[in-house]
């Protein structure tokens, strides 16, 4: 993907970030979105984005660029922004990045924990409401349009899996030349973000809108292909001159061993949101897993367990509690434990809080209680302390702290083990790795010659910022392996990883 650069020179504004002080825009009300599934914030106006933009510098060492894998030109479009050159912001920011439209919506911004302004508890720049508003415009101005490779290389790529690191190496392939197909299980494209992303985060108007210049820009896609199963990795092979491997990290972690896992009731987070978002789609007139009416307990603390939190409120939940086994965070960063520009361990509140339920930190499960039936009735809990011991978590359980808590529902949120094993894997003689990932070269190539590997199958489950910088790297390689002409964006090497103290 290649950017005019002729857009005019600018100096920023040194005292933006003096004059206005950040500042987002309001949410829908909680009563009203509760009532939907439509996405809880609305568009920017002009003035509100454009004095955010003006908050940045344009520092001479721009550490929001380490913060981002993508490598996103940051002070560059927060200037165009600023001085109103929108048709340029969005050549600058498509540069780096495919879908900006996702990552806007859906990172939590590394780039802003790294943002200078928020040294010492300042206030970071609002880069993620500025990228997505670029691309909210540059849709409405009709900006989004197809590229057309100029000519055509004979060389076919077969990738499996339409998520975010799928489709950023489909769409840079494509544009090389290159003739692409994806492959994808599921009913529809998209991955996690079709049937794993609820729609109050990402409506999916906004992947389908990118499917259709993927598929303009002559990528095929075919859907209900199970690779292993319906198909074996050694026809793909024999079909194609290369395969890229970007199937996700979907094997979600388990508590088998908490006395009562068995009871009828207590569901994977993954389970319950993949039904919610196909009701949602009209793909099944209900869910078989719902929280309407219910007691529901969330376990875990992160973005999947906000989703199911958001996914609760909207179904008609009785009562929520989340919980999680790590006391409260801090609200500002302890520089001692995570020094600037690194992601910070900080309390981060969901738009889905708001809507309702309670928090308990510093918590666990110690049993889950039923009926004579098998039916979950309640969680057992109790107050506890996670430490490292020779570097593994150790969680110790306080006496004398235990309680109950009514519960019809439950919901693991508690993470992901890594890529599924499978057929794939075996048809390929490839293992995962300690951390359930498949490791690659340096040039993303697997131990399968000419199977290389993108995304949350080569990381683990990560950020979708991570994702994308994964597919557009991956597709520089293969472009190379094929003797293409030239060389496509690398952001990131399959040994990078965030920022670290």
């Amino acid at each position: 993907m290649w950017m005019r650069l002729s857009w005019r020179w600018h100096v920023p504004d040194p005292n933006g970030f003096l004059r206005y002080d950040r500042r987002l825009p309001n949410r829908r009300p909680v009563p009203v979105r509760l009532q939907d599934w439509r996405e809880v914030y609305p568009p920017a106006g002009d003035e509100l984005i454009r004095e955010q933009a003006t908050r940045c510098m344009d520092c001479g060492i721009p550490f929001c660029h380490d913060g981002c894998p993508l490598g996103n030109r940051i002070p560059d479009w927060n200037d165009l922004v600023r001085t109103g050159d929108w048709d340029f912001a969005i050549e600058a920011l498509h540069a780096t990045n495919n879908f900006p439209e996702f990552t806007g919506r859906l990172c939590p911004a590394p780039c802003e924990a790294a943002c200078v302004l928020s040294i010492a508890g300042g206030q970071a720049v609002t880069i993620k409401q500025v990228e997505v508003e670029i691309i909210n415009r540059a849709v409405a101005a009709g900006r989004v349009t197809p590229r057309q490779a100029p000519e055509r290389t004979g060389k076919s790529v077969g990738v499996v899996g339409s998520g975010p690191a799928g489709l950023a190496a489909a769409q840079q392939l494509a544009r090389a030349g290159h003739d692409v197909t994806v492959y994808e299980r599921d009913d529809e494209l998209g991955g996690l973000l079709r049937y794993g992303i609820p729609d109050f985060k990402l409506e999916k108007e906004h992947i389908d809108r990118r499917l259709e210049q993927l598929r303009a820009e002559g990528v095929r896609f075919r859907t209900g292909v199970n690779v292993g199963v319906t198909v074996s990795a050694e026809e793909l092979r024999a079909s194609h001159d290369a395969l890229l491997l970007a199937c996700g990290a979907l094997t979600g972690r388990d508590t088998p061993e908490t006395p009562g896992r068995s009871l009828r009731g207590i569901h994977l987070a993954m389970e319950h949101l993949v039904e919610s978002n196909r009701v949602v789609a009209g793909k099944q007139p209900s869910p078989a897993i719902t929280a309407e009416g219910k007691h529901v307990i969330i376990i875990g603390g992160g973005d999947t367990a906000a989703d199911c939190l958001g996914v609760a409120h909207r179904q008609g939940a009785r009562s929520v509690l989340q919980l999680d086994q790590y006391p409260v965070p801090p609200s500002d960063r302890d520089e001692d434990r995570d020094p600037w520009p690194t992601w910070p361990w900080i309390l981060r509140n969901y738009p889905a809080h708001e809507e309702g339920g309670d928090r308990a930190f510093a918590v666990a499960v110690t049993s889950f209680e039923g009926d004579a039936e098998g039916n979950l009735t309640a969680v057992r809990i109790a107050e506890v302390q996670v430490s490292r011991v020779d570097g593994r978590r150790v969680v110790s359980i306080m006496e004398g702290t235990e309680r109950e808590y009514p519960a019809d529902l439950v919901l693991l949120a508690i993470g992901f083990e890594g890529t599924e094993e499978g057929p794939l894997l075996n048809n390929l003689g490839l293992t995962r790795n300690r951390r359930g990932g498949i490791d690659t070269g340096p040039d993303w190539q697997s131990g399968a010659p000419g199977v290389f590997i993108a995304g949350d199958m080569h990381r683990g489950a990560s950020l979708i910022v991570w994702a994308i910088a994964e597919g557009r790297s991956a597709a520089a390689s293969i472009h190379a392996y094929l003797g293409g002409d030239g060389s496509l964006p690398s952001p990131v090497e399959p040994s990078a990883v965030a920022l670290s103290a």
